[in-house]
């Protein structure tokens, strides 16, 4: 079992920075994808950002690309979601995500089902 503990969450101004912190117990499996997923209230979770075992891949939702950056440091067992340019839409509980197809019919990493283990979340609130 892998433990997720994200942290890094608050309240910021529209147009601030926050940088998010995903820790996991032990070392993941080097198959093992990371990412980012988001739920505000009363809509579905949504991926944010994924990034690959070996950092060469990554993936972002239109939403956030230019403004966010996923990272991760298998050495420190660590993900990290840098967050600029934060607009009050992107107010929501973040998750993060590690694993490796853990359902047959996800479609890959930006998928949900994809992942076997999940952080307890970490709320971001961006205030107009």
């Amino acid at each position: 079992q892998v433990q997720l503990v994200e942290s890094g969450g608050g309240l910021v101004q529209a147009g601030g920075s926050l940088r998010l912190s995903c820790v996991a117990s032990k070392r993941t499996n080097s198959n093992y994808a990371m990412a980012w997923f988001r739920q505000a209230p009363g809509k579905e979770r949504d991926i944010v950002a994924a990034i690959s075992w070996s950092g060469g891949w990554t993936y972002y939702a239109d939403s956030v690309k230019g403004r966010f950056t996923i990272s991760r440091d298998n050495a420190k067992n660590t993900v990290w979601l840098q967050m600029n340019s934060l607009k009050p839409e992107d107010t929501a509980v973040y998750y993060c995500a590690a694993g490796f197809s853990r359902d047959p019919s996800a479609a890959g990493p930006t998928d949900d089902r994809w992942y076997n283990y999940w952080g307890q979340g970490t709320q971001v609130t961006v205030s107009s």
